[in-house]
């Protein structure tokens, strides 16, 4: 078949490019038109939205965390302070593959068990752009090796902070405490906005109580990172609020001779001013270096602390409860005055030992041949048991304990830290809820001379002998006693109103009780006399000596060796100075201390003679000491102090004896 050639068709041909063309173009427009809708939703509608998306790859916030308060005594020594270091950190979101990282690491700056605890438990609480600390304090050979190897590990770098430092060590141990690393558990309660970048809160004693007026607030900084995260340039920066300088009441030099006086045997020695409450040395010993534990206290160290028999961990002054003996007689005497049940001028006769009306069983007096007739005045002078036998049972336990319960006995005193014991007022509530056993006669007439139930800290026996000294008006005893913002800001006071007025209703009777703890030190029979000798001003004291057991044959009577008295006691002795313008109030503890008198009286002394020396030339309306020879004149040195001490237990009794 012949093919026929076609005919061009000119104006087909155009027709149809018009129409490819008018397609192409309404396809070019609606192409347009959703590019520009795109542009116009990316750059207008979204505009912050993926400006930020933007900037969050490029810029990144940076926590500042605050420069922790200063924490100084009265006098302005730094008792905790800040240092530069340098630690590791790591940025969770900048690491693929975090064991392989660490194990990578760990040949480069060695990771201890503690360390890599430590960071795991923090990992799972933070968030994956926070940075998270891995090795804290790096010694100058770390960062070292680590600056070498660098490029070897992204999202991992050498962070300077401020590290807490406490220069005085074990000093103020119990008292400033110390700062800790913050763990999951502590990540649990915090709040995240006001901890960011920190990595240390207050463990224990003034730092953990103060935490919120020592931490102060964080602040950041926007910083322009590469690819790989690292910083290229700080953008802008908020700088942190520093927390408050603290100023405590406490003073060095009182502490230092506490600590001095205890000589390494385990105690305590409370110092409180009784005008206002302000506590000036608290000491518990042995103590232990704070230091240890601010970047985390290794398992071997640790180990030592907690192993140690003698428990430096433990704060006696706060925690630790004993039967405070008979330091505690002249507030029971005050309260047969207020009650009415005694006059000054009435006696009592010590025959050695005494009986319950209708009962056989006897309680000893210290003197076995007795004392004869004694009033209030020379049973405090001379201790004489049965006085207070007789008293307590007069008083009757509910009286006894409403009476004692004034003075802060029981209950914790309120004192700014955390963990003070409440220790034991004997009462029948207490023992119905402990024992559920009834109220025997026997127990109140030995919780007259400060045994049996009773169970008191060195800071409330501190606190109550505080209260006494102050005419009765008591004080919660206080250690903060400023704050200040910034190095040349001015110290903002804190005040520490009385929790109450006076639990004296005539003064008389404090006049009376007091003439009786001074003739402890500066009568002819006192317990403790001579200890003032060369202390230009009148002190006013009272002995303790606790039993620890009962006694069960006569080898107590007759075995006189200091090692074997001292396993059995607890010695304690309490004063005040000025006696006629008080302005201390001392409570010192040996837990094992053959007479109270001759063991814990120096250590009182030696605080007293710290705080002359810190005052000497400032006091004022005081009355002086006596020099002359005569019945109230200092009779011998300390070292000469008369041996024998109150708080015997009742014959045949441990701590309560049967109706």
């Amino acid at each position: 078949m012949k093919l026929r050639r076609s005919i061009k068709d000119p104006r087909g041909e155009s027709t149809l490019f018009r129409r490819r063309a008018l397609a192409g173009f309404v396809l070019i427009l609606i192409g347009l038109g959703l590019l520009v809708g795109r542009f116009m939703f990316l750059q207008v509608a979204h505009h912050d939205e993926f400006v930020t998306r933007s900037d969050n790859n490029r810029i990144k916030p940076r926590a500042i965390p605050p420069a922790r308060g200063l924490i100084y005594d009265r006098n302005g020594v730094l008792l905790a302070d800040n240092v530069p270091a340098f630690r590791l950190e790591i940025v969770p979101e900048q690491v693929k593959d975090m064991p392989a990282l660490l194990d990578r690491l760990g040949r480069v700056v060695p990771l201890g068990k503690e360390d890599l605890d430590a960071f795991r438990k923090q990992l799972r609480q933070s968030r994956r752009f926070e940075s998270v600390p891995l090795k804290m304090h790096l010694t100058e050979d770390e960062i070292d090796r680590f600056a070498v190897n660098r490029w070897r590990f992204p999202g991992v770098d050498v962070v300077p902070y401020l590290t807490r430092r406490y220069p005085l060590g074990s000093l103020f141990a119990h008292v400033v405490g110390y700062v800790g690393r913050i763990d999951a558990d502590d990540l649990s309660h915090l709040d995240p906005e006001h901890y960011q970048g920190t990595s240390h809160v207050g463990r224990s004693g003034i730092e953990r109580s103060y935490e919120d007026i020592l931490h102060g607030t964080p602040g950041y900084e926007l910083v322009e990172v590469d690819a790989d995260g690292r910083t290229q340039r700080v953008l802008e920066t908020h700088a942190p609020t520093p927390g408050k300088n603290l100023y405590l009441s406490l003073d060095v030099r009182l502490q230092k001779a506490a600590e001095a006086a205890l000589d390494g045997r385990a105690g305590a020695a409370v110092a409180i001013d009784p005008r206002n409450g302000q506590v000036l040395a608290m000491v518990s010993v042995p103590s232990f270096d704070p230091n240890l534990f601010v970047n985390g206290i290794s398992q071997a160290d640790y180990a030592t602390l907690t192993d140690d028999p003698d428990k430096p961990l433990y704060n006696r002054a706060l925690r630790g409860v004993y039967p405070p003996g008979s330091t505690v007689k002249p507030l029971i005497g005050l309260g047969g005055l207020e009650y009415g049940l005694r006059t000054p001028q009435d006696t009592v006769l010590s025959t050695g030992v005494f009986y319950i009306p209708g009962r056989k069983r006897g309680y000893r007096d210290d003197d076995r041949e007795g004392s004869g007739r004694v009033n209030l005045i020379q049973a405090i002078e001379h201790s004489v048991n049965t006085y207070f036998y007789k008293l307590a049972l007069d008083m009757g336990i509910d009286r006894f304990s409403a009476w004692m319960g004034k003075f802060g006995f029981g209950r914790p005193t309120g004192i700014d830290l955390i963990g003070e014991s409440s220790g034991v007022l004997p009462s029948r509530e207490w023992k119905t809820a402990h024992v559920n056993q009834p109220w025997y006669p026997g127990e109140t007439v030995i919780a007259g001379i400060g045994q049996g139930y009773w169970a008191v800290t060195p800071i409330q026996l501190a606190h109550a002998i505080a209260t006494f000294a102050g005419h009765g008006t008591p004080y919660a005893p206080k250690l903060a006693m400023a704050t200040q913002s910034g190095l040349d800001a001015p110290r903002q006071l804190l005040a520490n109103p009385p929790s109450g007025p006076s639990v004296i209703s005539n003064p008389a009777d404090w006049e009376v009780v007091n003439k009786g703890m001074e003739m402890v030190i500066y009568g002819p029979t006192g317990t403790t006399r001579g200890l003032a000798k060369g202390f230009p001003y009148l002190i006013a004291g009272k002995s303790g000596t606790a039993e620890r057991y009962s006694r069960t044959s006569d080898a107590y009577n007759t075995n006189k060796n200091t090692a074997y008295l001292a396993s059995r006691h607890r010695a304690w002795f309490v004063a005040y100075a000025p006696a006629d313008h008080p302005q201390i109030a001392v409570a010192a503890l040996l837990e094992s201390g053959a007479w109270g008198a001759a063991d814990s009286g120096p250590i009182v002394r030696q605080i007293l003679d710290a705080w002359l020396a810190a005052h000497h030339g400032v006091l004022r309306g005081a009355a002086r000491a006596p020099t002359a020879a005569g019945s109230v004149a200092p009779a011998a040195m300390p070292d000469d102090i008369a041996d024998p001490d109150e708080g015997d237990m009742p014959a045949q009794a441990t701590t309560g004896a049967t109706p």
